[in-house]
């Protein structure tokens, strides 16, 4: 359970946590200290310990150690007497007179009475006393639950006597709760299971890692624990199921009563959604007192009708020691328990099954799938599905089958998984339409791996000799080409994307009612005659209304740069006999299709509308998060970050960054997690976070081609810059953001570089390159067309205030600070007040810079941008303020004067000059001079910030 080596001690994988809390408790400058470690087995007590030890020896500290004695019944001070063997032949260790107490303790048969611990108590403090003099000492005790009493005694009376000796007491016991007789003031640390990113990150770790769906079941089945992890994956190396659970597992079921085991042995069989009374009639008997046994031995636990295993590898030992004979009994009279569900039984007919069988193929189709999906568990949907395929008839329905395995597989969001089935599709495919959904996934997978060429060629192949025939089967092709091209920034995908879309068009307009409610998706018949349920193959989760609109508009905001401008996206031209749906810039009212929101969301992205866009990714995150869609939602992953990074979300980027790479890792999804890697990295650089030389450390860079990775490369680009920015590097700085545009100065990626084009003025303001970003600004003017968005505009305006020798430097800042909309960027804005504020103290004009500067120490503070409050300090104290630290709204607003109080809050809800003089008998002019003395005060120069600082107060 290692990971790397720090020292001496490996580190173990997942528990960063619980090892920072121990190496704490090592550093003894504060006293004495003590922890007690619990957790069940395998969660990695044991290792933990050890880790301390070694660590605790490779500071210098001596390290005394013991652990329990198992299943045998230790003599009085036997733990003792092992902790204590290494010191007890030091020479000049124990005085004369403590020889005898320690002597007569640790003989056999010897008392353990009050008396006696007491004795031994005071020898053990002036011991460990003496050792803490020459170095820091940690004591280890494992497993204490197998300690005897008398010790535990003696070590727990030790630690409350201790006080500033430089002595740590470490202790891990078995289970939940501490073992009797531990004090209540000894701070414990309970070991759970690994989060799922960590538990992957182990499983990575052991030889012959295992992929696709062998590995997320490996995980599933796990739970977690980090022994079950190792052990099932190793089990599954040698064909063993797994039979070769730890001994102490086998040897605890062995003991139980028949009666007993093979009712462990039904439960293990069953689903862990099944409910206790399903298992019980499969059994034959409703006497409850058949689980006695197991639940005193806490094998299992009975709560709420349901039964669960207190172990992952209990479950897999029970089923596993049995022959192949009495597992498939064992399913066939789970399936035929009363009170089955019809999902589940025929998961257990499948299981049961040796051979094709169609009757439980297409039970397992109809029920399991469907039962699984709307529940959200996709994992179990595409293995029903895959295990339909196996058991199919005929090679038409396993392709079908196949084709449906592989879209839920694509919808969890495991591209290898989809791989796998498509490479068992292609030797059995014969329909078009299922060639085209099999395409589409296995192209979605591919790019997911970060193989972009041979995701779109794949496409293009497939929409050239066998182009779809139905509009919303087009239109799925050619918005996943489109968000292949987003991704790759090459420009030969982009040149194929007007005739992939005029393809979808076509079809729209010759499909009355396409889109609308999935009539054409109504189902399908047979060469049998008989209609089978909607597959994947017709892309249900594209019908429903504006669904197709939005994917329309989606791929035409790459295309045409007057959506890329700012305007609405256009409805698709139909027939009025058949539209389509309602306009891109309806309303957002009632229920959405998920897929519409993502759509909604990504078009909003590309279109700087980021208060829409954050809101439909958090609707859409809520909606899939639900259902288990990780597959739907790690396309727009890196763009919901980035959005809530620009808007100044930050806790809520950071917590999506850590979700969303800690699923890439359970998936394997290197791509994705370089993309959160470079908006991590984005976030600390903008935070001012302790940065290291090296901003990215993952070995996905040295894996993946950047070359068909443009849109992973231009975040890695700004990460890069902005990092060399918080380091002082102004010059690599200015290089990483000049690699964001080309020779000429079109962008690398079209939604992406030109963001960057405020922070690649400043850097070249900084070391003398102006002249060169000046020209990429006018390739980038040209570029964006007659209307920006408004984001851009502004950065634009910057921009153009730092490096446009020609233009008037005043002019545009201000231009790029009136708009009000631009508080929605607060980092950004924030960023042109400071560079504005420079300009205005440079030219002898401090009382203007220090409103400026006074509302970026106000963002600063919200944001918590350390490096822009220190930079803002800075300039104040150039403009000649004594003290430059930050001050609150509330502590600016007490140094207005009553009258100039009232003022302020009247004109924050709106009202006029006139309006509050009237209210306050004061004529328009004088209100008009009162607010002209206040927003210096506060640090503001509109009416607009006065609301925002008020409303903050």
């Amino acid at each position: 359970m290692t990971e790397f080596e720090a020292g001496r001690a490996a580190v173990p994988i997942g528990r960063e946590e619980e090892i920072d809390r121990i190496l704490r408790c090592l550093d003894v400058r504060s006293g004495a200290q003590g922890l007690l470690v619990l957790g069940e087995t395998g969660t990695g007590r044991s290792l933990l310990l050890r880790f301390a030890e070694e660590s605790a020896a490779a500071r210098g500290s001596r390290v005394l150690s013991a652990r329990g004695w198992g299943g045998e019944e230790p003599a009085p001070f036997a733990s003792l007497y092992r902790l204590l063997l290494p010191v007890l032949d030091v020479p000049g260790m124990f005085p004369k007179d403590r020889w005898p107490v320690l002597r007569t303790a640790f003989e056999p048969g010897a008392g353990a009475g009050p008396q006696e611990r007491r004795a031994l108590c005071a020898v053990t403090l002036a011991l460990l006393t003496r050792l803490a003099r020459t170095n820091p000492l940690l004591v280890a005790v494992h497993d204490a639950q197998d300690c005897d009493d008398a010790s535990l005694d003696v070590l727990f009376s030790v630690r409350r006597q201790l006080t500033d000796q430089a002595v740590t007491m470490l202790f891990t016991a078995h289970g939940e709760g501490p073992p009797s007789g531990v004090p209540a003031d000894l701070p414990v640390l309970r070991l759970g299971p690994l989060s799922p990113g960590a538990a992957a990150r182990l499983l990575d770790a052991q030889p012959d890692a295992p992929r696709g769906r062998l590995r997320l079941d490996l995980l599933r089945q796990a739970e977690g624990n980090p022994l079950a992890i190792v052990d099932l994956h190793r089990a599954s190396r040698v064909g063993a199921g797994s039979g070769s659970a730890p001994q102490v597992f086998a040897s605890r079921l062995d003991v139980l009563p028949e009666d007993t085991q093979r009712a462990l042995f039904y439960a293990s069989a069953a689903l862990r959604e099944e409910e206790l009374r399903i298992v019980m009639a499969a059994l034959g008997t409703d006497d409850l007192t058949v689980w006695t046994p197991a639940e005193e031995a806490g094998l299992i636990g009975i709560a709420d009708g349901r039964l669960a295993f207190g172990h992952p590898l209990v479950r897999a030992a029970a089923f596993h020691r049995q022959p192949a004979k009495l597992r498939q009994r064992a399913h066939r009279d789970l399936a035929a328990a009363a009170g089955q569900s019809p999902a589940y039984r025929a998961w257990h007919l499948a299981a049961a099954a040796i051979g094709p069988d169609e009757v439980v193929a297409s039970a397992l189709e109809r029920a399991t799938a469907v039962h699984a999906a709307r529940a959200g568990d996709h994992f179990a949907s595409a293995e029903a599905l895959e295990q339909a395929a196996r058991l199919s008839g005929n090679d038409l329905d396993r392709a079908r089958r196949l084709a449906a395995a592989m879209t839920a597989a694509s919808t969890l969001g495991d591209p290898e998984w989809v791989r796998d089935l498509y490479a068992e599709f292609s030797r059995v495919d014969r329909d078009p339409d299922l060639r085209c959904t099999a395409a589409c996934a296995m192209a979605a997978a591919l790019s997911l791996l970060s193989f972009q060429r041979e995701a779109f060629g794949l496409l293009l192949d497939m929409w050239r000799h066998s182009p779809p025939r139905t509009a919303t089967t087009s239109f799925a092709l050619t918005a996943l080409a489109a968000a292949i091209t987003h991704q790759s920034g090459l420009p030969e995908h982009r040149k194929e994307l007007p005739r992939l879309l005029d393809h979808a068009r076509r079809l729209a307009r010759a499909t009355p009612g396409s889109g609308d409610d999935g009539d054409e998706h109504s189902g399908r018949v047979t060469p049998a005659g008989r209609t089978e349920p909607v597959g994947p193959c017709e892309f249900p989760r594209l019908t429903g209304p504006g669904v197709l609109a939005a994917l329309e508009a989606y791929v035409s905001v790459g295309l045409d740069a007057d959506a890329h401008g700012g305007s609405t996206a256009r409805r698709v031209p139909v027939p009025p006999s058949g539209p389509l749906d309602g306009p891109l810039d309806g309303p957002l009212d009632g229920p959405i299709p998920p897929t519409r929101l993502l759509t909604h969301a990504s078009v909003a992205y590309y279109t700087d509308e980021s208060e829409q866009c954050a809101e439909m990714y958090r609707q859409a995150s809520t909606l899939h998060g639900a259902r288990g869609a990780w597959g739907s939602r790690v396309w727009t992953l890196a763009n919901h970050v980035d959005t809530l990074i620009a808007m100044g979300r930050w806790p809520q980027a950071q917590a999506l960054i850590e979700e969303g790479r800690s699923d890439a890792v359970v998936h394997r999804l290197p791509r994705v997690d370089m993309d959160l890697e470079a908006l991590e990295v984005t976030l600390r650089a903008l935070r001012g976070d302790s940065l290291p030389d090296i901003p990215f450390t993952s070995p996905h860079w040295r894996s993946v081609n950047l070359a068909e990775n443009h849109a992973t490369r231009a975040r890695m680009l700004r990460a890069s810059g902005l990092h060399a920015l918080a380091l002082g590097d102004a010059e690599r700085a200015f290089r990483h953001f000049r690699s964001l545009f080309g020779e000429d100065g079109s962008p690398l990626v079209p939604f992406l570089s030109p963001r960057s084009v405020g922070e690649l003025a400043a850097a070249a303001q900084r070391v003398g390159r102006k002249e060169e970003a000046a020209r990429v600004l006018g390739a980038l003017r040209a570029g964006l067309g007659e209307r920006p968005t408004t984001r851009m505009t502004l950065l634009m305006h910057h921009a153009t205030a730092l490096v446009d020798e020609v233009a008037d430097p005043e002019h545009h800042f201000r231009l790029g600070l009136v708009n009000p909309e631009g508080d929605t960027w607060p980092m950004e804005r924030a960023q042109a007040r400071l560079h504005y504020a420079i300009w205005l103290r440079r030219r002898r004009r401090p009382l203007e810079a220090r409103a400026q500067l006074t509302a970026v120490l106000e963002v600063a503070a919200r944001l918590d941008a350390r490096a822009l409050a220190d930079a803002a300090r800075g300039e104040l104290r150039a403009t000649g303020v004594a003290d430059a630290s930050a001050s609150t709204s509330a502590e600016r607003l007490t140094e207005l004067t009553a009258q100039q109080q009232q003022i302020a809050r009247l004109a924050a809800v709106g009202l006029s000059n006139r309006e509050i003089g009237d209210r306050l008998f004061l004529s328009p002019r004088t209100v008009g001079s009162h607010l002209y003395n206040v927003y210096p005060k506060l640090g503001i120069s509109s009416r607009h910030q006065l609301r925002d600082l008020l409303h903050d107060v």
